[in-house]
Parts: structure tokens; sequence; C-alpha cells
């Protein structure tokens, strides 16, 4: 159990935003392989750099681990004729597993009798299960994009070049569509040999660090840290960090040494995103900042190399900067000759949609949308109506036009430049947010009210002609907008009801043909399921939100508060005998035919005293419940669970006369409503 394998893929150079999901899938199909195979082992470690992904597996087994397993075959009445011969079914079930009739033997299984025999396989060495599965691993990675070459079959991000696969300190044979593994791999491509042979791991590390290769990207990672630090601390400044651009850089580098560059001053009268943005989003530069945070005339760049003249590599870089710059200060001054009416004309240009319009038919939108809304909410209503107005015009400005990564933030700042207010400012660059999963959300009340009433438009809009997320398929990035807005709610704590919201968006579009109440429905159902994840990763139980989401309200942010509290609530040791009497009321309540209670028709006392307890719970439930006392709803709930183990132990609710079993049947139907104010409790799960 002391073998190792060593499995290097040589590429040309990935994107770097491929490389830690690559690894990730070449270790999870490795690991299923050799699992699938019986192949015993320890750990797989990863590691890359842009030219190479390499496996380290530690303790692999000498061999697969020996089979012996009882199979089952057809029944002995299918498998043996009246003659006692083997029938057509039983022989092709031996043939199936390479048995001989001497192999099989008869047992009793739940009273009849099957055909069963024993199969042994002896396990094959390592090296051979290896030899099988180390190419399928490779050619099962999936791609968001990926290409073929050479006339190969099989498609990867870029070509392979070169395999290495050695156990131990011997070639395992691996044939990966005329890719022939060896021990012989590549160093870095200006600084290393092309020619590197080795005959164990130890020998492979030492020799890749001699060609400037930094294989632990963890490694690369902290020496890429402390570099920038140091650059910085050198001009008396401090790096602007960004830890998606720190992990792209040690991904496109494999022997990273830090420089800076330098430019003009007049640079920073711009906006400051308007300077990093082609810095960091272009350029991969790390910009730099001083202690109050304002932007000095320096950037940080990581070369894939020594520092072999470096100057030359500095210059070049500020040379690519300086045009960028020139480009971006030309962009503003052209800009801001104009204010945002005048742009926010020119949308009707840009299509929105085919079927939806343009983006000012968007923007037209989100206004009446924000005029409908603004009443449910403590805000600024003009400031919102303004910024609703005004929040898509940027997309035609030359500068983001330019640098797209850069709307909203210039919408923003131009229309502080024009006089407007700070707060419609602000809420122009925050109904874009957030952006992706982990972004910040928006700070204002009015800027979290544009960023939703944005983005329900979008979901309404593209629900409403049918276009819909369908399986990992999502082009016009529908769930992103719905956990955009389900984060608005919880971070900022906004109360807002989904289908009348996705019914003032439906109500937008005039022209369109659809089913109103059917698409809201869509969109509910659609809003539900990423509620479901979202609880999900906050650890609600799955039960917990199967019941809450069954429940009547429609209301995210008092969903997830009333969940937070069932979730607390369950744990206690009567949960069962109580979910047991709830779960037989929800049954039976199905088969309610009338809604109403006819007192009169009770012919047992239980039938009285559980419906007299009822109204008065109900009260003080519905009392509770727009206090938002959840806890103290449900327990209030449960005290009537006495009364109905006392009335389904006294009566027949299916009674024989009609009117008798209507009424019972509409007592627990009352029930079960008024538990669903709360949630529904018989999706609880129990022991």
């Amino acid at each position: 159990m002391n073998n190792y394998l060593l499995y290097e893929i040589g590429v040309e150079e990935m994107p770097a935003r491929f490389v830690e999901s690559t690894l990730v899938q070449l270790k999870e199909n490795l690991e299923k392989s050799l699992n699938e195979k019986r192949v015993k082992f320890d750990a797989i470690d990863t590691y890359a750099t842009p030219r190479r992904l390499v496996l380290i597996v530690k303790g692999l087994a000498d061999k697969q681990t020996d089979l012996e397993e009882e199979v089952k075959g057809p029944s002995k009445k299918i498998a043996v004729a009246e003659d006692g011969s083997f029938t057509k079914a039983a022989l092709g079930f031996m043939r199936g597993k390479g048995l001989e009739e001497e192999d099989v033997y008869f047992k009793d299984l739940d009273g009849s009798e099957y055909i069963f025999a024993t199969i042994k396989e002896e396990g094959i060495s390592t090296e051979e299960v290896l030899s099988e599965i180390l190419p399928e691993i490779v050619k099962n990675v999936v791609f968001p994009k990926s290409m073929r070459w050479g006339g190969k079959n099989m498609r990867f991000v870029r070509p392979i070049r070169w395999l290495v696969a050695m156990m131990n300190d011997k070639i395992v044979p691996v044939n990966l569509e005329g890719i022939i593994a060896s021990n012989k791999t590549v160093g870095h491509r200006f600084l290393g040999s092309k020619n590197i042979e080795f005959n164990s791991i130890e020998e492979y590390l030492k020799k890749l660090e001699e060609n400037y290769v930094i294989l632990d990207q963890n490694e690369r990672k902290e020496l890429i840290l402390k570099q920038i630090n140091d650059v910085a601390k050198s001009i008396n400044g401090h790096v602007d960090m960004d830890e998606e651009l720190l992990e792209e850089v040690t991904y496109i580098v494999e022997y990273p040494t830090a420089f800076y560059g330098e430019f003009d001053k007049e640079y920073l009268e711009l906006p400051k995103e308007v300077v990093k943005t082609p810095m960091k989003a272009h350029q991969r530069y790390f910009p730099v900042l001083d202690d109050k945070g304002d932007l000095l005339p320096y950037f940080i760049a990581v070369r894939n190399g020594n520092e072999h003249k470096i100057e030359n590599v500095k210059k070049g870089n500020e040379k690519v900067l300086e045009a960028r710059l020139a480009d971006a200060l030309f962009f503003f001054k052209e800009d801001t000759i104009h204010d945002l009416e005048y742009f926010r004309d020119k949308l009707n240009s840009v299509v929105f949609q085919e079927k939806l319009g343009t983006i000012l038919d968007k923007s037209e939108r989100l206004y009446r949308i924000a005029k409908q809304l603004e009443d449910k909410y403590e805000l600024d209503n003009a400031k919102l109506e303004r910024a609703a107005y005004l929040c898509k015009a940027d997309l035609v400005t030359n500068m983001v036009f330019e640098f797209d990564e850069l709307q909203g933030y210039m919408g923003m700042e131009y229309s502080k430049l024009k006089g407007e207010d700070e707060i419609v400012a602000k809420a122009i660059f925050e109904h874009y947010l957030p952006r992706f999963n982990g972004d910040i959300v928006p700070d204002t009340m009015e800027g979290s009210i544009l960023s939703i009433i944005d983005k329900i438009d979008t979901i309404a809009g593209f629900f409403a002609i049918g276009i819909t997320p369908t399986g990992s398929a999502d082009p016009f990035a529908l769930r992103r907008q719905c956990l955009g807005i389900l984060t608005i709610l919880l971070k900022n704590n906004i109360e807002l009801d989904v289908a009348e919201l996705a019914g003032i968006a439906l109500d937008q579009y005039t022209e369109l043909e659809f089913n109103r109440e059917e698409v809201i429905d869509n969109i509910v159902d659609f809003f539900n399921e990423r509620t479901k994840n979202m609880f999900k990763d906050m650890g609600i139980r799955y039960d917990v939100i199967d019941a809450v989401l069954s429940s009547k309200e429609k209301n995210i942010l008092d969903l997830y508060t009333r969940a937070e509290a069932i979730n607390k609530w369950i744990d206690r040791e009567s949960l069962t005998d109580m979910l047991v009497a709830f779960n037989r009321v929800s049954t039976l309540a199905e088969k309610a035919v009338i809604d109403s209670v006819d007192e009169a028709l009770f012919e047992d006392e239980t039938e009285k005293v559980l419906y007299e307890e009822f109204l008065i719970a109900d009260k003080e439930i519905e009392s509770l419940m727009s206090q938002k006392e959840y806890t103290k709803s449900l327990d209030r709930f449960a005290t009537l669970k006495t009364s109905i183990d006392g009335f389904f132990d006294s009566v027949m609710v299916m009674d024989e006369n009609e009117k008798i079993r209507n009424n019972r049947l509409a007592l627990l139907d009352n029930i079960y409503n008024s538990m669903l104010q709360i949630c529904d409790l018989s999706k609880i799960v129990y022991k």
C-alpha cells in the first residue's frame, strides 16, 4: 500500500478560469474509477500550472480486491422446465455471467425459490487497471467550451501535448488517442528544458523546480502574494487586493516574478473604477493604494518568468496600460459633454429581446413598476422614480461600450457630475447588485427596490414568452436574477410577496399574449426551487423547507423567519406523537367536500370538545401569527393533540351517514387549514 501514481497531463496554456474546475473533475473521475475497479488508495492530491494538470495518488494497493458476489437469477418456476431441465431464461442468465450448470443453486426468497450463483473474480494488478482508466478520466472531463485537434475524436479545453504516467518507478502503459505516456515532462516554456526525464516522483518535483516550474498552486499563490506586497511597500503603497484576480494570476504563471509599473498622474482624475478596471479586468494588474485608500500612479504585474530584462517587460506593460487609460480619458470627456437624459433617448436603438422590446421599453417598465411599489416601503418616491428613469442610460455611453464591466458604476458617476441626488446616483449603481454569488447587496432601500424591479421584469418577460431555464441551460441568467432578488430580500429584511410582484411585472407587458395566472404560478414555482436551495445552504432541514413552502405565505422573508423558528421547534422529544396525530388530520382533510361545520350533527362529546378547543386555538394562533410569533403559534397548535387523539379514538370519521361523515371531514379540514397558516406539519419527517 506504499505505491504511488504520478499522472501529468501536459497541455497548451489553459484559460485560468477552467483550471480549478478541471482539477476537481479529474480527481472525482479518478476516485470514482478506482472505487468501481476495487483498487484501494489513501489520498489523491492535485496540482496545476497553465501547462499541466497533475494527479498524485498515495497509498495505492498492489492489485484489485478479489471479488466474491452472490447474484440472483430468475425464479425456479421460470428457470426449470417440467422435465427438470434448465429453460432458455436460466441458460441465458448463466451465459451472461459466464457460469456452468454446476455453478448455480436455488435459494428460498420470501417464500419462492430463485436461481443463485456465487461469482468469484481474482483481482488484477493495479497497473493494468490504471492503464485502462487513466485515458477515460481525461475524456470524461466536461468544459463549457472545448476543442478538437490533430484529427482526434476526443475534446479538451486545450490540445494535450504530453502525458506522464508512473506507478512508483515504472511507466504505466497509457494510450490517450495516440498520446503515449512516458517518464518525460517539460519545464518552463522559455526558461526550462523541453525534455526532462526522471525515474521517481522526488526526481520529478526536483527537476521541475530546477526548470522554473513551481508545481504547487498554493505555493505559487503565497509567493505571488508576498512579492506583490513587498513591491507595494517599496513604492510606499499597499495592494488593492482582489482574491479572484490573485487566483487567476496564480493559474497563468509557472514561475512568478512581480514588478511595478507607472502611469501618468492625470489619469487619477478619472473615477477610481475607470482606472482600476483596465488594470484588473484587461491586463491582470494589481492597483496600488495609499494609506487613505486613494489610487497611486502605479500598478503591480506578475511576470511568468524571472527578472531577466525585467525593465523591458515593465516598459511594455506601461505602454499597454497607457493606451487603455488614454482611451478611457477620451471616452470620459466625450460622455460628460451630455447628461444621462441625452443617453436615455438613445436606448431605443438597443434591443433587449426581440419580443420584449428595446432597453428603452424596459426602462419605461421599470419606471411604471416603481410607481406601483413605492407606497409599500419607506423610501423617497421621487428619488426611486428618478433612478428608475435613468438607470439604463449609461449602457449607450462610450465608456460602458468599451468597458462593459462599468455599467451602473458609470451611471452613478455621470449622474453625480450632472448634479443628480446622491441617493439617485447610488441606486443607479446598486440596481445591478448583486452581480454574482457572494457580491455586495444594495445599501439603500431605493437601490434595493430598483434592483428587485429590474430583475423581476426580466424574469417575468422571459417566462411570459416561454423562455425558461431548462436543466443546466440558462442563457439569460434567470436563476442568477432570482437568487439576486432572494439575497436582497433576506439581507435587507424586505417583505415582498413574489406572486404579487410577478403580477405587477407581467401587467407591463400589454402587447404580449399569455395566461397571466399560469405564468405567475410558474414564476412562484421557480422562486420556490431557488428558495429551497438557499434555505438548505443556510442550514434549514429539507422537510422544514417543504413544510414552510406548503403554507399559504408567499413572502420570502417571512418564510425564512418561520423556517428558522420551525427548524428549532421540531427538536423535541414529543414531536413524533404530535406529528402522527396531525398527519392523520391532513390525510383525511384532503377528502373534505364542504368547509362549514354544523354543530347539530355532532354525535359524540369528543367532536364537540375538539371543535370548541379548535375555535379558541384558531383565534389565538391568528393573533400570534400577526405578531410573527411562530414558535408560540406552533406550541398553541400542538395543544390540540390531546383532543385530536380523543376524537380519533371515539369516532369513525368515514361514517356511513354522508352528512355526519362530511361534517367530521370539514372539522378536520378546518384544523388543517389553521395549521397551514404556520406550515404543513405533515411534510415533517419523523422517526
